[in-house]
């Protein structure tokens, strides 16, 4: 099991509840996963680029500072169009990950690419996230690594101003980040990269889909046609304009609020073509009882007036496990969520994180290595830890919905992807905006 560290603030936040079907219409912040892939590829490339409607929150302006500290110009004063304009990497640089999985895996492939000495480091909960695999590909493929024994935070990258590249074996089931961010620096590779992984099964599938997306959108020439193999060439990366979708895991805790309360909420600016897993979002929650449609007016999922529990694999959609579980605690039947013991390493145990809480709140649910089954009965309110992970804090608020008085320990902690969270909630629920 992971590390659960919990911390409370002097005043916890009381999720509000809903006393009346939600009717919402929302226009959410950008996504996590997309502007994060478009700062790293736009500040490797051959001119300048744009990014529409990105993702302001801890991760991303992360992602930023660490791009800028090795010397790419990124500007993101303007909340609606952040520019980017590549410039030398080079060292010394100090890059702050935070308890971002996108920026500590992403950006060392990158730093290979630097002249000189980039140190990085993050929160004390960040040098528990596995980093061991990709530490050992760089190596592999040149790259000079200190870092502890461990696999973990805090390393160095020793850039040499290039990559030699060339292929490289890794195990990648403890998330597909570790794929990604070799894949996302490879073009600038003197020889590329064939990335192969072998072991249990990359998690979050259609994140590794949006990677290769964003790099053949940038010019890059990528087959992933083989399974578990991934071929890169090199070559230059073209700036362009970066259209960012809204956040499909920030949306969830919305949606699950519709089916909670027979409601219905609207999430606008969806594109008919996503790089994000939609369908297999639509058919959760149809599974779980609620009506999702697409139309020009935006993504609307309304409940029916009843939650049902099902089975399932969670395996390409894991962020979504928090909030599921949570609709699953007020479903009118069990559940049992699969493939996701990846989970336990990410801002805190997941898995371990939800059954103890849920339990302190009266739930029946039970751990397994890869998932968690859940036995719907009457909650009571209480104090709900949020381990500094926001989307523990989102399964929270799904929760107190239904539950009168459960108290979010710190519900800052959603600044890491969307700091206007609590306000858009309690005006969602509210029906005041």
């Amino acid at each position: 099991m992971g590390n659960l560290i919990a911390t409370r603030p002097p005043q916890p936040w009381t999720a509000p509840t809903a006393s009346d079907p939600v009717a919402a219409t929302l226009r959410l912040p950008g996504s996590k996963s997309m502007t994060a892939r478009a700062l790293l590829l736009s500040a490797l490339a051959g001119g300048p680029s744009t990014l529409a409607g990105p993702l302001r929150a801890r991760d991303t302006e992360l992602m930023a500072a660490g791009l800028r500290a090795m010397g790419a110009h990124v500007s993101i004063s303007d909340d609606e169009r952040w520019l980017v304009r590549p410039h030398p990497l080079v060292g010394p640089a100090h890059v702050d990950v935070g308890l971002a999985g996108t920026v500590m895996r992403f950006v060392p492939p990158v730093a290979g690419l630097a002249e000189g000495r980039i140190t990085l480091d993050g929160d004390p909960q960040a040098r528990t996230r596995p980093l061991g695999p990709l530490i050992g590909a760089l190596r592999s493929l040149g790259v000079r690594v200190d870092a502890p024994a461990t696999g973990s935070l805090p390393l160095t990258v020793l850039g040499a101003g290039r990559v030699a590249g060339g292929e490289v074996v890794i195990d990648a089931s403890a998330s597909s980040q570790l794929v990604s961010g070799l894949l996302l620096a490879a073009p600038r590779f003197d020889r590329g990269v064939v990335v192969r992984h072998v072991g249990p099964p990359v998690p979050s599938a259609p994140h590794l889909r949006m990677t290769v997306q964003m790099l053949r959108a940038a010019g890059a020439a990528v087959d992933d046609g083989t399974p578990d193999v991934w071929v890169v060439e090199p070559g230059p990366l073209t700036g362009r304009g970066w259209q960012i979708e809204p956040d499909l895991s920030g949306a969830v805790p919305f949606f699950a609020a519709a089916l909670v309360t027979g409601g219905e909420v609207t999430l606008q600016g969806w594109p008919r073509s996503s790089a994000q897993p939609v369908e297999q979002l639509r058919s959760l929650l149809q599974r779980m009882g609620g009506e999702v449609t697409l139309s020009t007016g935006g993504l609307t999922v309304r409940g029916t007036g009843a939650v049902h529990g099902l089975t399932a694999d969670l395996s390409d959609v894991s962020e979504l496990t928090p909030a599921l579980t949570a609709l699953a605690m007020l479903a009118d039947s069990p559940s049992v969520f699969t493939g996701v013991g990846h989970i336990r390493g990410h801002e805190t145990d997941r898995l371990t994180a939800l059954a103890r809480e849920f339990t302190a709140l009266g739930a029946d649910i039970t751990e397994s290595p890869d998932g968690l089954e859940i036995r719907p009965r009457p909650l009571h309110g209480g104090v709900f830890e949020t381990y500094h992970d926001h989307r523990m804090a989102h399964a929270a608020a799904v929760a107190g919905l239904a539950v009168p008085g459960v108290e979010l320990s710190d519900v800052a902690c959603t600044s890491k992807t969307m700091p206007e969270f609590p306000a858009l909630w309690s005006a969602m629920v509210t029906g005041k905006s």
